[in-house]
């Protein structure tokens, strides 16, 4: 492939004109065509049918508690909402639940501020019909990720976690979202005493683990990770096969974070195995690679099975919000096979073609939300990164297929997006930046989509 080659070209090269979506209808993620979900984890129809075992899961075992966990983690970062979107949906949950738990999965990561504050109650709910020792718990300590962050509101913050999740301990506790400097780090945890609280909880047996997770600089992971008189029993990073040598944006080198964890000794819990979503929709010159080896396999399954096969990962989390995400996972790990060398040379491959400058570094994690203003931040980026992958970003105005490709763009935003809720609206107050965990200037984006917008909705030259 030509090296100034345009990812028109390409995608048109490769006999698609478009990337390979993962799911036809509804657990799509936000595109030109109108389609939106809010799920990683499922990616086609072709790896949904077949058996889905009961007795097969993946274990790996925790050197620093011996916990036997499954590799299968349940992200509870999303739950499915009743359709006001009002309220969890808690039967749908016990559904969910039931069906992981039946399954062989065993654990269950949560936080304070995940889904409007909702999450760790829902979860709470599904969990206590389960035998305690049928399961494994974690939840974070999330607090304000800036400096004001008392110690009084880090213990209350805890004792409700405990509360709404109706259990006497916690066997996973992560500081949340460490990265940002040095000296946030300090501030949230060090300079108010309450990692010296968690600590002695640890000591009472009512924190059995106590670790972090991590998104930031190098220099801030390998300060924590070393921190001097804590011996951390894991560490939550994001790693998946985009990330593992050349990250985009301000990601650090999973293959850095993962190789210093070993070092240590400790665990590693993996996050955005499929970056947002994006490794679930491949091109198509990809995607007849992965075929090739693995007919019967979806995009998704390969990420999974990276992200799963480093023998150092205890846990592969995946929010799963349908029953089919839930399903296909199980059968990526029950039993996971692997990635083998040859395997590796095609995600090799996959990762250049998706190193795309105008992707915007979005995975959807919504910490940037709620928007004191209404925007739909990650909606607004879903669509937008959907429309590149499609390969239907205009690069001009006299694009012959312009009349198409503007039709397409337009009518999906507002199918994906409220009006009301769209990209013209931001202020650019810049209160979602800093909670970013990507690093993305997201004011600058949201003007880089308006001024996209706003081109085809006057028709104008460009």
């Amino acid at each position: 492939m030509k090296k100034d080659i345009t990812r028109r070209e390409f995608l048109k090269a490769a006999g698609t004109g478009a990337l390979v979506a993962g799911v036809a209808g509804a657990a799509g993620l936000a595109g030109c065509k109108g389609r939106r979900g809010s799920q990683e984890g499922f990616s086609g129809a072709e790896g949904a049918a077949g058996e889905v075992p009961t007795d097969k899961m993946t274990y790996r075992v925790s050197n620093r508690s011996g916990d036997k966990v499954s590799l299968l983690g349940y992200g509870c970062m999303r739950w499915p909402l009743l359709p006001d979107n009002s309220a969890i949906d808690q039967e749908k949950v016990n559904e969910l639940v039931d069906y992981a738990i039946e399954h062989g999965v065993n654990y269950f990561d949560t936080a304070p501020v995940y889904i409007r504050g909702w999450s760790e109650t829902a979860t709470g709910i599904a969990l206590a019909r389960h035998p305690r020792e049928s399961f494994y718990i974690a939840t974070k300590a999330s607090g304000p990720f800036g400096p004001a962050f008392s110690f009084e509101d880090g213990v209350e913050m805890y004792r409700n976690s405990l509360k709404n999740l109706q259990v006497e301990y916690l066997d996973y506790y992560l500081l949340h979202n460490l990265g940002r400097s040095v000296e946030n780090f300090h501030q949230r945890f060090i300079d108010n005493g309450l990692l010296d609280f968690f600590l002695a909880e640890k000591a009472a047996g009512r924190i059995r683990n106590l670790g972090w997770s991590f998104h930031g600089s190098k220099e801030v992971f390998d300060y924590v990770l070393g921190y001097e008189g804590v011996e951390w029993d894991f560490c939550q990073i994001q790693l998946n096969y985009q990330d593992w040598k050349y990250p985009i944006g301000a990601a650090v080198n999973a293959e850095y974070l993962y190789e210093e964890l070993v070092k240590k000794g400790v665990p590693a819990v993996i996050m955005e195995p499929l970056l947002g979503g994006r490794l679930a929709r491949v091109p198509a010159q990809a995607l007849e690679m992965m075929k090739a080896m693995r007919p019967n396999d979806s995009a998704a399954q390969w990420a999974f099975r990276f992200a799963g096969t480093p023998p150092g990962v205890l846990n592969v989390l995946s929010g799963m919000v349908y029953m089919e995400h839930l399903q296909e996972n199980i059968r990526t790990f029950a039993p996971l096979e692997p990635v083998t060398e040859e395997e590796n040379k095609v995600l090799e491959t996959t990762r250049d073609i998706l190193a795309d400058a105008n992707y915007i570094q979005c995975t959807t994690c919504q910490y940037c939300m709620p928007c004191p203003y209404g925007l739909d931040i990650p909606g607004v980026f879903a669509h937008y990164n959907k429309c590149v992958s499609d390969g239907e970003l205009l690069e001009s105005s006299t694009d012959p297929e312009y009349k198409e490709a503007r039709r397409a763009f337009l009518i999906g935003y507002d199918r994906s997006v409220p009006r009301l809720r769209q990209a013209h609206h931001c202020i650019e107050c810049e209160q979602c930046k800093p909670k970013c965990p990507q690093g993305i200037n997201i004011p600058a984006e949201m003007r880089r989509v308006d001024e996209y917008a706003e081109k085809l909705r006057t028709k104008a030259n460009f």
